[in-house]
């Protein structure tokens, strides 16, 4: 009920356009820099997929951290816009679902945004270089990967989103963040957990131990996270 509800109030705020023009604007940047510089790229010895995202995803996950920062501002900019967040605590609705319902469209979306660029990858792939048998599941496991470690990065930008009235705050907040985990060194674990960084690991550049390191850290991310976002509402509705 909570999704189709927020479903209707999104269709005026330009946070599905929003999001599938960000899956679109960055699946253009491996098919551009291919296009452009194929030649650096196809005498290179070595896994297609690693390949053009080693050469290609810091810029894609960029834009995919700002675009989910954006729309997350945008799911909560109409309820503070009309006083919508003082009209929920006297209906008999839950903050929480409310904030699971944008989580849940968020992550839709983010999926759709990431289903578009593991087909820009697949197009490169077919084009410059000679696809091998394990090519779709490498794929699957790379761009799950990436999914799950994106997850955080949603959560929280979500609660910074609900904790701030003005969505400009909370949208220099996230580009702040953003463009602090593109300054981070991304072979330093306990830097790299830091929700807005995580996206920015590569599955085929890892091996399986420390890819596991970070699926577990991120677990247990989304726990806090999920305990910060229960918190956060008592807070408001004592401060209420």
């Amino acid at each position: 009920m909570s999704i189709s509800l927020e479903c209707i109030k999104l269709k005026r705020t330009g946070f599905f356009p929003a999001l599938l023009c960000g899956g679109i604007l960055a699946a253009a940047v491996p098919v551009l820099n291919m296009t452009i510089r194929w030649k650096t790229y196809v005498v290179v010895s070595g896994n297609p997929i690693q390949i053009l995202l080693d050469a290609n995803w810091q810029m894609m996950a960029m834009l995919n951290v700002l675009f989910i920062v954006a729309g997350t501002c945008l799911l909560y900019h109409t309820e503070y816009a009309d006083n919508a967040i003082q009209k929920i605590k006297s209906l008999p609705v839950r903050e929480s679902s409310v904030f699971f319902g944008k989580a849940i469209l968020t992550i839709f979306m983010s999926t759709l945004m990431l289903a578009i660029e593991a087909g820009a990858i697949t197009f490169c792939a077919y084009k410059w270089f000679e696809i091998q048998n394990t090519f779709w599941s490498e794929l699957c496991k790379s761009f799950a990967y990436a999914f799950w470690l994106m997850l955080p990065c949603i959560v929280l930008s979500l609660l910074i989103s609900q904790s701030c009235k003005n969505m400009w705050i909370s949208l220099g907040m996230g580009v702040i963040f953003v463009f602090t985990a593109t300054m981070l060194p991304p072979n330093n674990f306990i830097l790299s957990l830091f929700p807005f960084a995580a996206p920015f690991q590569i599955f085929m550049n890892a091996d399986m131990t420390w890819s596991m390191r970070f699926v577990c850290a991120t677990a247990a991310e989304l726990i806090v996270l999920g305990l910060a976002e229960l918190i956060l509402i008592r807070v408001r509705r004592w401060g209420a």
